[in-house]
C-alpha cells in the first residue's frame, strides 16, 4: 500500500467529504424543522459542524479499513443519522417526502457549486492540480452521495420517497424492510446490482444536468 497516496487522496477529498455528510445530514433537520419535528434542533443536530454529524465507525473506521482491504477499489461510509421523528411532521406521509429529498437535494447543489468552482479554476489558468483536483473530487463525492442515497430501498432516502409516495398498503410493506435494508443495500452493492442498475446510469444524468446548468457560465467564460 502506497502510504504517500493514501495521504494524498485524503488530502483532497477530506474537505468535499465533510462538507458533503454535514450539510446533506443538516439538510434533513432544517427540514423536519420546517415541517414540524423539532428533534434535530433540540438534540443540537442542526449544525454544520462537523463534528455533530460524524461516525467514528461509518465515517472514519470503515472507509480506511476498506481502502487498505480493497486498495481503494470500494469505498463505503455513512455519517450519523439526523433523527426525525416522523409522526411529529403535521402531514408524515407527504411530508417525509421532502424531509428525504433534502439531504440528496444539498448534494446536488454542492455539486453543482463544486462544478462551478472548477470551471472558474480553469477560465483563470489556475495550474494548481491539488485545487483542481480537489474541485473534480467535490462534485464526485455529492455526485455519488446524490445518486446512492436516492436509492429506493429504506432507510436510505430514496426509501424513505418510496413509503411516502406509495399507497398506504404498499407503503407499509416497504417499511417493514428497514430494518434489513442496511445488509440488503450492502449485499446488492457487494454483489454490483447497485452500482450497474442504478448508480452509473443515475450518476451519468446527473453530469447531463451539472453540464447543462454550466453552460451558460462556460460559454459567457469563452
Amino acid at each position: 500500500m502506497d502510504i504517500a497516496h493514501l495521504i494524498q487522496t485524503v488530502a483532497l477529498y477530506a474537505l468535499p467529504v465533510l462538507f458533503a455528510i454535514t450539510v446533506h445530514e443538516a439538510a434533513h433537520g432544517y427540514a423536519a424543522r420546517h415541517f414540524g419535528d423539532k428533534t434535530a434542533f433540540v438534540l443540537g443536530r442542526i449544525t454544520l459542524n462537523p463534528l455533530k454529524h460524524i461516525d467514528p465507525m461509518g465515517t472514519i473506521l470503515m472507509p480506511l479499513l476498506l481502502y487498505f482491504a480493497t486498495s481503494g477499489a470500494f469505498l463505503f461510509g455513512y455519517a450519523k443519522p439526523v433523527p426525525v421523528r416522523f409522526g411529529n411532521l403535521r402531514n408524515p406521509k407527504r411530508d417525509m417526502i421532502w424531509v428525504a429529498l433534502a439531504g440528496p437535494a444539498a448534494n446536488l447543489l454542492q455539486a453543482l457549486l463544486w462544478a462551478v468552482l472548477l470551471v472558474l479554476l480553469r477560465s483563470t489558468d489556475i495550474s494548481e492540480p491539488f485545487f483542481l483536483k480537489m474541485a473534480q473530487g467535490g462534485v464526485l463525492v455529492n455526485v455519488v452521495m446524490f445518486a446512492f442515497n436516492l436509492f429506493p430501498l429504506p432507510p436510505l432516502d430514496g426509501g424513505r420517497i418510496l413509503v411516502g409516495l406509495l399507497p398506504y398498503r404498499q407503503a407499509a410493506l416497504v417499511a417493514r424492510v428497514e430494518p434489513w435494508g442496511f445488509f440488503i443495500v450492502m449485499g446488492l452493492v457487494i454483489a454490483g446490482v447497485v452500482s450497474t442498475l442504478w448508480m452509473q446510469p443515475l450518476m451519468a444524468l446527473t453530469y447531463g444536468l451539472l453540464d447543462l446548468l454550466l453552460s451558460p457560465l462556460v460559454m459567457l467564460l469563452n
